[in-house]
């Protein structure tokens, strides 16, 4: 297969006569002019493309990002002061109830303090009713008991007296008992 020698004049010095590049065709003095033109029309045309569809749909993409992250950073404060309002309302309910249950707590406390200090007068009184019976009961046992003892010691004096040998003076034991038992 043969192929036809080429024109140099039309080809330049950057092929041989077969039409094969000589080194690289993009260092090629005689094709510059060419090469840049069409670098421009290539560069032109990146321009346009980028400057009437890719850059207004990126800036487009920025804008509505740039909004939403406004809208969500406004969005975020506000919910970051109805936290704190919240907060803060419950701390006030909080105390509010806290100070509730504390005057609920002081009312109990008083009316138990009331109803013990009643039940213990109540039972002061019954136990004060109570000491005085019991005080004039031993008060009787002991009156009688002073008169069991002395009816005693007179019977006992004359069974001695009797027993003795000797006749029993019943006003004497009578006097000597009364004596003894007054404590003289």
């Amino acid at each position: 297969m043969e192929t036809e020698p080429i024109d140099l004049e039309l080809a330049g010095t950057c092929v041989n006569t077969l039409g094969n590049a000589i080194g690289m065709p993009q260092l090629c003095d005689a094709w510059f002019a060419n090469q840049i033109f069409w670098l421009l029309v290539a560069l032109a045309a990146i321009y346009l493309i980028l400057t009437r569809v890719a850059l207004p749909r990126v800036g487009a993409v920025l804008a509505e990002r740039s909004g939403t992250i406004s809208n969500d950073l406004a969005a975020a404060e506000d919910l970051r002061r109805q936290a704190a309002d919240a907060e803060r309302s419950y701390e006030q309910a909080l105390a509010d109830a806290r100070a509730e249950g504390q005057r609920i707590s002081d009312e109990a406390r008083a009316t138990i303090r009331a109803d013990l200090d009643a039940a213990i007068a109540e039972a002061d009184e019954k136990i004060a009713a109570r000491t005085a019976e019991s005080e004039a009961q031993i008060a009787e046992i002991r009156d009688n008991a002073t008169v069991s003892v002395a009816e005693v010691a007179r019977d006992v004096t004359g069974d001695i007296v009797t027993a003795l040998g000797g006749r029993p003076d019943q006003a004497a034991i009578d006097t000597a008992v009364d004596a003894r038992v007054k404590g003289n």
